[in-house]
């Protein structure tokens, strides 16, 4: 009991990244499965703005000095969706490719978050915004009600996850027998398009906005060089980010105080090496 007390805080970041991970290792496993793993690289840069307009508006309210967090990630969610829409818009409605609209979505939106981030350092307060830190992540400034709102929210997606995990598989391999089974693509695609948004904005201070992708794609695609199984997969693929999730918080927090989430990204990345060498090559599977 006594090192509970001690270390509660270490204990209440780890525990918060840990569902992260989790979170990271569901959805990305879908993302993957469905070939939309570059999509998720738009809305992640498309946060970018909304971080800046959440803090403005928080500054205007005088919340926190403009680092309120609801709002930052309530801000960061909503240009992550117009993000998303604006791909799908661009696919649906001209003769572009995925690849050139997620490319010029992404870029448009992290040009105009640099743009307003650039604004915010002209304030009297924006050299204490702080905002340097949701690019590369870093948990050390997060209150214990930050810690346990990121939680929820990282538990919300878990259970959302799995209570559809049938329609979300099914929405991956065949969506056509999942409208014969009475299942809407349209809205399993919805679902995973707001766990998507919720898993980035849950990342943002944890792992940063732009290293919150590999979060979500290497530990699947490691997941996946193992078993042809796809409950398996998932499975894995959360173990793998929550294993790369601790152990990023562990080496940055105890020892060199270095960045959170580009531990977590190279943990990901040795594990995923680890893969391909023990890994037989005939068990290889290309996505």
């Amino acid at each position: 009991m006594s090192f509970i007390l001690e270390h509660y805080n270490i204990i209440l970041v780890l525990s918060a990244t840990i569902m992260l991970g989790l979170s990271c290792g569901l959805v990305g496993s879908f993302l993957v499965l469905r070939k939309e793993a570059l999509i998720s690289d738009a809305m992640t840069h498309a946060t970018l703005p909304g971080l800046g307009i959440g803090f403005l508006l928080a500054l205007s309210l005088d919340l926190n000095g403009g680092k309120f967090l609801p709002l930052l990630l309530l801000g960061s969610g909503i240009t992550a969706l117009l993000g998303a829409t604006s791909v799908r818009w661009i696919v649906n409605n001209t003769r572009l490719s995925p690849d050139v609209a997620i490319a010029s979505v992404m870029s448009s939106f992290y040009g105009l978050g640099l743009v307003i981030l650039s604004y915010i350092q002209t304030l009297s307060t924006g050299n204490r915004a702080g905002l340097s830190s949701f690019l590369l992540g870093q948990v050390s400034g997060l209150t214990q009600v930050d810690l346990f709102m990121l939680s929820s929210i990282a538990l919300l997606v878990l259970v959302l996850g799995i209570l559809n995990f049938k329609a979300l598989r099914l929405l991956c391999f065949d969506p056509i027998n999942a409208e014969f089974l009475g299942i809407s693509s349209k809205k399993t695609e919805n679902l995973l398009l707001l766990l998507m948004i919720l898993v980035i904005c849950t990342g943002l201070k944890t792992v940063g906005l732009i290293l919150i992708l590999a979060l979500l794609i290497i530990p699947p695609i490691t997941a996946r060089l193992w078993t042809n199984n796809s409950e398996t997969m998932v499975m894995l693929s959360c173990v793998i980010a929550a294993l790369a999730c601790t152990n990023g918080v562990i080496i940055s927090g105890f020892f060199y105080d270095l960045p959170t989430g580009a531990i977590i990204v190279l943990s990901c990345a040795g594990l995923l090496s680890l893969s391909l060498l023990l890994t037989p090559v005939r068990r290889l599977i290309h996505v």
